[in-house]
């Protein structure tokens, strides 16, 4: 197996960032996902991936949407299920490999993928395929990531452009879909010690073909 990111042990590695009591992206939700939300179906299921301490996952269950969520590392995990319960909210929780994830036993009507920018190349493809076998046909993806310019930015995500998106390699993934919005931008974010400062950034909302 490739390891994710370039880290030998991504489980460990992920499990000390978050081991903090503070959350390490904060728990407000990613702007992006704010702002895509209205396109989803009143109580939808949405799966988010690599949901590290929950502040999406559990901002949309606050939103009345059914939400499954996970992430590699146990420590952000059980700060996703503390912060669900102080919210009032059900999360479904799992700890998972991303690359094990079984993508094709249950359709979402969305699948929400912020900063997976963790994954190599050689893992990436797969990864997404599966992104777009756990949509429904008609449902969505949403996703914000790096583009390379990120790396010059030093503001969040590895130091690898090889890890990063550009619009046309994401148009190309999602050939044959409804793309909504793809969008290359450059936008100060503040989330958490984490991510923070001017970075560039580029958001996608996909939607996958009703009949396919």
């Amino acid at each position: 197996m490739v390891p994710m990111s370039g880290f030998d042990n991504p489980r460990e590695t992920w499990d000390a960032r978050f081991a903090g009591a503070d959350y390490h992206f904060g728990t407000a939700p990613n702007a992006f996902v704010a702002a895509a939300e209205h396109r989803l179906p009143r109580g939808a299921s949405v799966l988010c991936v690599a949901d590290g301490e929950g502040r999406n996952s559990v901002w949309l269950a606050q939103r009345g949407h059914a939400v499954t969520a996970f992430d590699i590392a146990p420590q952000g995990v059980a700060k996703a299920a503390r912060l669900a319960a102080e919210r009032g909210v059900a999360v479904e929780l799992s700890v998972a490999d991303i690359l094990r994830w079984p993508w094709d036993e249950r359709a979402y009507d969305a699948v929400v993928a912020i900063f997976i920018q963790f994954l190599p190349p050689a893992s990436r493809s797969a990864v997404f395929a599966g992104l777009r076998a756990a949509v429904r046909p008609g449902g969505l993806v949403l996703l914000q990531g790096y583009r390379p310019e990120q790396v010059d930015y030093g503001t969040g995500g590895p130091p690898r452009r090889e890890h990063m998106y550009t619009a046309a390699w994401l148009r190309q993934e999602f050939a044959g879909w409804e793309i909504l919005q793809l969008a290359e931008h450059d936008s100060e974010i503040e989330e958490g010690r984490g991510h923070r400062g001017r970075s560039a950034l580029v958001d996608l909302v996909a939607r996958r073909p009703a009949a396919g």
